[in-house]
This record gives structure tokens, sequence and C-alpha cells, in this order.
């Protein structure tokens, strides 16, 4: 299905049919302590997990679903009004420890492998770059996934997701409620204010996240509430 890259099949049981055309990707970390670890928990019956695709640190891509099927890899998420992510996205596990077993920076092998996936799933099914997410975006209370080594600047460069706004800022002075209510028009769940905050930083501001609202969260997420250059495509 994917031309011009090297992927090996490594199927997983762990799949249904989908209810929603896809129209996002989902960007994961393993959080395991090895590859092969996370491998057989997404190829294992009982473990109920899966993801249409693995890439390795050293750029080694798996398939584990086929990308006509729903694989088993956002849980209970919403992003922008889908509240079945698993239906409308394809998901993509990265290898990498995580928070829990020694979070590290993603080699420079595995995201020359993860970015022309990503842009050949992008092409394929018309994704735009506002829907090209992390874990943590569509599942802020629960994750924190990929986190705040993962390099989005490298996807953004090459028009793969959103960039970091960095030019003509300006605080549009919301208070804190104002501000939740732009990040839910952006697309975020925010029943849990704070984690909603934090997978924002996570994303736009990975050098600092507090969770706080501060002018610097404001100023970002207008720019990327206003229309294009800065918005999504």
């Amino acid at each position: 299905m994917t031309s011009g890259l090297q992927i090996t099949d490594m199927p997983s049981p762990n799949f249904d049919a989908r209810e929603l055309p896809i129209s996002m990707i989902v960007l994961h970390y393993t959080g395991m302590e090895s590859a092969q670890a996370a491998i057989d928990r997404l190829r294992d019956l009982e473990a109920k997990v899966s993801a249409h695709y693995l890439v390795d640190e050293d750029g080694r891509i798996l398939r584990l679903v086929d990308e006509r099927h729903r694989a088993w890899h956002a849980g209970r998420s919403h992003w922008r009004g889908v509240t079945d992510v698993n239906s409308a996205s394809i998901g993509i596990e990265i290898v990498n420890p995580g928070h829990e077993f020694g979070y590290r920076p993603f080699p420079e092998a595995q995201m020359g492998a993860l970015i022309p996936l990503v842009a050949e799933i992008k092409e394929r099914h018309g994704i735009t770059r506002g829907n090209v997410v992390g874990h943590s975006d569509v599942a802020p209370a629960r994750k924190q996934d990929p986190g705040e080594l993962f390099n989005w600047h490298a996807l953004a460069r090459l028009r793969l997701a959103l960039p970091r706004p960095t030019r003509n800022l300006v605080d549009p002075g919301w208070p804190d409620a104002g501000f939740l209510l732009a990040l839910e028009r952006f697309g975020y769940d925010t029943n849990d204010a704070g984690a909603a905050v934090t997978a924002f930083q996570r994303r736009f501001r990975p050098e600092l996240v507090d969770g706080e609202i501060d002018m610097e969260c404001r100023c970002i997420l207008l720019a990327l509430l206003l229309p294009k250059p800065q918005g999504d495509d």
C-alpha cells in the first residue's frame, strides 16, 4: 500500500471495521522497555491494542494493521468533534521507552523513516496538517506521548504538521475561561482543563510544560486559530 518505503508486514489480530472515513494521523510512543516488548503487545490478542504501523529506532517500519481496518491505538479520545478516533485515524507507534522507562530523543534514523511514512499517508487520505496529532492531543487526561522531546518541527517544516507560530504574536488577553474555549475550538477536549493545557504545551511550547495558562500560550493559540498561512491545510 505504501510506495517507496521498506515496510515489513507483521500482522496483528487486533482490529475491526472502520465506521468513519480516515481524516487524521495519531502519533504515539510505545512506552515500553524494548521494541520487541512493544511489538509483542501490539500483536497479543489478549492485550486488545494495536496500531497500523510501528517505527523502530533504527528506521525499520512494521505494518501491523492494514489501513483499511480500524486499529485499536487511541482508546477513549476526542479531536475536533470526533470521539471514535480509532475509526477516523491511522495510528503510528514510534519506539521510545517513554516517560516511565527513560524517555529520550527520537533518533535521526527513526525520524527519517517516520517523515516519509507520514507524508505518504497524509497525501493518500487527504489529511490536513491540523489533524496530524499526538496521542496526548486526543487523550490529554490519560496520555503524554509522543511527548515534549518529539521533533514536531521536522514534520512542520515539510508541511506535515502544524508549525509552532513564532511571528507577529499578539496576546488576545483572554481570561483562563476564554483560553479554554479557544482551545476547545481548536480541537482539544477541555473537560480536564489542566491536562488540556499541558497537552497543548507539549505540542506547541515543549520547553516549558507546566499546565499554566500564560501570555505565550495565549499568543500561540490565537495564531493557530487565525486564517492561513498559519492555519492547517
